[in-house]
């Protein structure tokens, strides 16, 4: 990419130009539309109409998964060097990935009745606060540090197959712990290793959501069954590299002992 022209201003001073500038407030936007996104999510999940809000929800993971890849494209740190780009991202992202898929539960009924389902609700969002929190969240070779507070998937998936509340509970539950777990996740858009095929299963994933919805409340086998297969790549990978760098760690304490 070419560099930006560096304007002189009449002190002498440079100046990043304006089209630099504007290119990164779009992107910002962009980045921003996640939170508009949000509050149509919970308009629908008001009004009963949860495939709508996962329509919506759907929408945001695309825009999150494209944001940062535009964000770096355009040196938006650069342009815009006084606006926290990843405090913004880490706003949104917990809005659309965690508050709203716990609302959708619960006003449509998945989570369990009175107080049991409060929470169940709260489990998530204050363990998704300390993740959120966390500056080592995402580590500097690109991995998720704990479970990177997918409950919008969870909350696509309680929806699409209704695993009754109990169910729901103890992966609620199971997740919201595992938040705490310093194994490490895969970064689909930005781990290095297999990236290629995730990058191309992840699109795949993305493509059968949308399929799924569209064949609501009927969706077809396969793609649902390619859909899970997915998951199980996703965390069976984390696992397997997780384990790898442990056993790297191992082998190099041994050698400097």
């Amino acid at each position: 990419m070419n560099e930006p022209v560096v304007e002189e201003t009449e002190s002498g001073n440079a100046e990043t130009p304006s089209w630099f500038r504007l290119k990164a407030v779009a992107v910002h936007l962009y980045t921003a539309s996640g939170a508009v996104l949000a509050l149509l999510m919970l308009v629908a999940a008001f009004q009963g109409e949860a495939v709508k809000a996962l329509w919506l929800m759907l929408v945001s993971l695309l825009i999150d998964s494209t944001d940062g890849l535009l964000a770096r494209r355009f040196r938006v740190s650069e342009a815009l060097p006084f606006f926290d780009g990843a405090l913004l991202d880490n706003i949104v992202d917990y809005m659309t990935y965690v508050f709203v898929p716990m609302v959708l539960l619960w006003s449509e009924g998945y989570l369990p009745a009175g107080n049991a389902g409060i929470v169940l609700a709260a489990l998530p969002l204050l363990a998704s606060s300390y993740q959120f929190c966390r500056v080592d969240a995402k580590t500097e070779d690109h991995y998720f540090l704990g479970f990177p507070s997918y409950f919008n998937v969870i909350a696509f998936y309680a929806i699409v197959f209704e695993p009754g509340p109990r169910a729901l509970a103890v992966l609620l539950v199971a997740c919201s712990f595992l938040i705490f777990v310093p194994i490490r996740y895969v970064y689909p858009t930005r781990t290095v290793a297999f990236r290629k095929l995730s990058l191309t299963l992840s699109a795949l994933w993305l493509l059968s959501y949308a399929a799924i919805l569209w064949q609501m409340p009927d969706p077809d086998p396969l793609i649902l069954g390619f859909s899970v297969l997915y998951l199980f790549y996703y965390f069976g990978l984390s696992l397997y590299l997780s384990g790898k760098m442990l056993e790297a760690r191992r082998l190099e304490e041994q050698t400097s002992e």
